[in-house]
């Protein structure tokens, strides 16, 4: 079973529409396997087993459910089946939320996992990262909330905006980048309000 309906957006992101994938991957030890090859390139279950808090034995049975979806394969070039190395079939993934409860379900259970991994993220940022910044980098760093009052359609095409000025820094070689580079995290969320008077549940 595949993850995957197509790979054509800016950022080169796998597209998850299968409710199934959604749940196989809204597991802590999945997203952080995921998250793991894609920042740093093919791994061996050995290799990601620290890193994601499994035994290896338990990291390779995660491994391969991923396989099983689409979202890993065996890296290039990776000849012995004891270590088996891996590799994400993608730098990011992504996924919409399906109109049937049972995809919504699933996406919702995904989004959560999401969410909850990355919440402390700013608050380590804070605590570890800011403070040994070098001046220039403290400057750029930013932190902003801010609310509008849009459309659906309206939204849609602010985030489609947003994709068009990453993608380049997103999709450039590697030997492209200007000297003094570093990884920059960006969170983006984007949340709607319910509508005024509206008393829909989750699973309404």
């Amino acid at each position: 079973m595949d993850a995957r309906e197509n790979t054509g957006n800016r950022l080169g992101d796998i597209e998850i529409t299968d409710p199934k994938a959604m749940r196989a991957l809204a597991h802590p030890v999945r997203l952080a396997i995921l998250e793991r090859l894609q920042r740093h390139g093919p791994a061996t279950a050995t290799q990601l087993s620290p890193q994601v808090g499994a035994t290896p034995s338990v990291t390779s049975w995660h491994l391969r459910h991923l396989a099983g979806f689409g979202l890993v394969r065996d890296a290039e070039g990776g000849t012995d089946r004891r270590e088996r190395r891996w590799e994400a079939v993608a730098r990011g993934f992504r996924f919409q939320m399906p109109e049937d409860a049972e995809g919504a379900s699933a996406a919702r259970a995904l989004g959560w996992e999401m969410f909850a991994r990355a919440a402390e993220l700013p608050e380590r940022w804070a605590t570890e990262t800011e403070p040994r910044l070098e001046p220039a980098w403290r400057r750029v760093a930013k932190l902003a909330d801010t609310r509008i009052v849009v459309s659906a359609d309206e939204l849609a095409a602010i985030d489609d905006a947003i994709e068009a000025v990453l993608a380049p820094y997103v999709m450039r070689d590697p030997a492209e980048r200007p000297p003094e580079t570093r990884d920059v995290r960006l969170l983006r969320y984007a949340l709607p309000e319910a509508a005024e008077g509206s008393a829909e549940g989750p699973d309404a």
